[in-house]
């Protein structure tokens, strides 16, 4: 992003033009005029062809990007855009909380359908920047373009951990078991209850708040922090595309099989109120629903006692063992009974 000097102020762009009116460098200063949080770590931010940055001492970069598509990712009828920003940047703070990093910068690019008006852009660039702000992630650079069709949210994510301690998706053992952190199915129902055409306001508390879960998830990336500079666990994944997805990707990473235990998936309250009214499965919104952003680990038996209390020390996150991975290769849904039925996919783009 690089403002041109002589390009209006961001007062001068009335709220009610269209972003096509604004113009591309009257869009950059408004979001250069908020972006006001950086950290020591940055050298050149907002305002030049690239920024600069310092690496931590001692600790090894990692990054990630992920976009949000409209009419994929979110429906503006649906979702105000100032939850579209806040989602851009959580669902890339949970792939960095699964490798075990702490956020520290991150660049965003907008392509914007000409009739977008300013007020809108502002929410959305408002939503990304509380959320940058709450976790303390400095927005240092990007792109605006114009889109023909859909509002497209491209988000990239630096963050830093120890080189010893970062997190990655290989490292299960057999013997080692998995937990998870929250509650599952939230977003899931919040979708299913959008596309059903229920709306907020209108019953059980803990239903409505599936609707925040699916439009404002919260990346984990705090206790993942905490977990990883602990050492006490193996391996991790997010649960962008849900618990089956990450149980399967955890165990193939490392040759292994795995089990989920149906009777302790931490299945959401408001999740389950809605599948039962609507004649729905709940477990099967906990197990093979996806944007909860919740984060699953492998944890050796021996290491349990130290994963729970550096949860606890993480802003006491609830986590929960859910399964065992196993020698046999293969993916279980295992009923209290013992029954076991082969664990579903998970959500797919594909």
């Amino acid at each position: 992003m690089t403002p041109h000097t002589t390009s209006p102020s961001p007062a001068l762009a009335p709220s009610n033009a269209t972003v096509d009116a604004a113009g591309e460098h009257a869009l950059v200063e408004r979001i250069a005029a908020r972006a006001r949080l950086s950290g020591p770590h940055v050298l050149v931010g907002i305002g030049d062809d690239a920024a600069v940055t310092r690496p931590e001492r001692g600790a090894v970069e990692v990054t990630t990007t992920d976009s949000l598509v409209e009419h994929v990712h979110f429906r503006r009828d649906w979702t105000p855009l100032a939850a579209v920003g806040h989602k851009a940047l959580a669902v890339n703070l949970s792939d960095l909380a699964a490798m075990g990093a702490v956020p520290r910068s991150t660049f965003l690019s907008l392509i914007l359908p000409a009739d977008l008006t300013v007020t809108d852009f502002d929410a959305l660039v408002g939503g990304f920047l509380d959320l940058a702000t709450a976790s303390r992630v400095s927005l240092i650079g990007g792109n605006i373009s114009r889109s023909p069709g859909p509002l497209i949210v491209d988000v990239t994510a630096v963050g830093s951990v120890r080189q010893r301690r970062v997190l990655r998706r290989v490292g299960a053992r057999a013997g080692h078991e998995l937990y998870v952190t929250g509650t599952l199915g939230a977003a899931a129902a919040g979708l299913a209850m959008f596309e059903a055409g229920r709306r907020r306001g209108n019953g059980d508390p803990a239903v409505d708040a599936c609707f925040d879960r699916y439009e404002r998830p919260d990346a984990r990336w705090r206790v993942a922090s905490v977990i990883a500079r602990t050492g006490a666990a193996a391996a991790a994944i997010d649960l962008s595309d849900g618990l089956a997805d990450a149980a399967r990707r955890l165990a193939e990473a490392a040759g292994l099989g795995v089990i989920v235990e149906a009777g302790a998936v931490p299945v959401d309250p408001g999740a389950r109120v809605w599948a039962e009214a609507a004649g729905g499965d709940a477990l099967a919104l906990a197990v093979e629903g996806g944007e909860d952003y919740e984060l699953a680990f492998a944890v050796a038996p021996r290491q349990r006692r130290k994963f729970l209390a550096a949860a606890r020390r993480g802003g006491h996150v609830p986590v929960t063992r859910v399964g065992r991975f196993v020698a046999e290769p293969g993916a279980w849904l295992e009923r209290d009974d013992g029954r076991r039925n082969e664990l579903a996919a998970g959500f797919v783009h594909f």
